[in-house]
């Protein structure tokens, strides 16, 4: 089955033996989460400040009209969010002080809240997506390693460059098995906007790491692809970024992508979105033996 993932290096590399203390990393691990995790966090984090201060005020006493847990509960909501219904009031001096230090500490929850949530809400996520499948097949009579990138979003992206590297694994004369990369020279990498859908072209030339490689040397040496593509977008005028990977699984021979462009009865050209995955088979060539029913994944 084809691989098409977005790269990360904890998907790749288990890490073992380093001490990573969470609290140090606690602000991109509230960023990369999802919005449903982060919310959750928020929610649990706020019961158990109102929980701990609500067995406080339990065991203090001192709170009018609170006779139970609930209640404290409830009357250290009241406190954090400013409500004061009036119906429980605090009676004693350690009641006031433990309102006293939650209303401190409340002020410092919300400040720290608000600022991981609009932190969150304001970073720049790029909307890319990447053809499932690169393919292999003759471009001009030349076999070509070819990719289909393109903007989700209605703003085009300014100034966009794609780099891919290559990375499979080798063996020293020494004998030491290592993971190399290389880069791979694209025919352009650099476009002044990308919209919707963009072809990234490399040619299988000598000198090139695909050079005289077949399917089954993609399976031998484990290749895998990792495509980055940085550009400032047209509305925001900030710098996204996005990165996947492929594995030797997904790459097909013998095919192409599909048009997207045609031309309307009335003369307009239609771009089909559609067709965005979409691969064809190709004819092999004495240059490129390989067909369409050579195609893998």
């Amino acid at each position: 089955m084809a691989q098409r993932k977005e790269y990360e290096v904890s998907d790749q590399i288990e890490v073992v033996g380093e001490r990573r203390p969470l609290l140090r990393d606690f602000y991109h691990l509230f960023i990369r989460a999802s919005w449903w995790g982060s919310l959750s966090f928020i929610a649990g984090a706020f019961v158990l400040y109102n929980a701990l201060f609500a067995i406080a005020y339990d065991v203090a006493g001192g709170v009018h009209n609170a006779h139970s847990l609930a209640d404290h509960f409830f009357f250290s909501v009241e406190t954090v969010g400013t409500i004061g219904y009036g119906e429980m009031y605090p009676q004693t001096e350690i009641a006031h002080f433990l309102v006293t230090l939650e209303s401190f500490g409340s002020l410092v929850m919300v400040a720290l809240m608000t600022g991981l949530v609009f932190a969150k809400f304001s970073t720049p996520r790029a909307r890319v997506q990447f053809a499932e499948h690169p393919v292999i097949s003759p471009y001009d009579g030349t076999p070509t390693l070819m990719f289909r990138v393109g903007n989700r979003r209605d703003s085009r992206l300014l100034e966009a460059t794609v780099r891919v590297v290559l990375m499979r694994t080798e063996r020293t004369l020494e004998g030491v098995t290592m993971y190399r990369m290389y880069d791979v020279t694209l025919e352009r990498d650099r476009s002044p906007a990308l919209a919707r859908s963009w072809n990234v072209l490399h040619k299988i030339v000598p000198g090139s790491p695909f050079f005289g490689a077949t399917p089954e040397t993609l399976v031998r040496d484990e290749v895998e692809l990792i495509l980055t593509l940085t550009g400032i977008d047209e509305t925001s005028t900030q710098m996204l970024h996005a990165q996947f990977s492929y594995s030797h699984e997904a790459i097909l021979w013998g095919m192409r992508h599909a048009d997207m462009l045609s031309e309307l009865d009335d003369g307009r050209l239609q771009l089909d979105m559609r067709r965005f995955h979409t691969v064809v088979p190709t004819q092999p060539t004495d240059a490129f033996p390989y067909g369409g029913e050579r195609a893998s994944g």
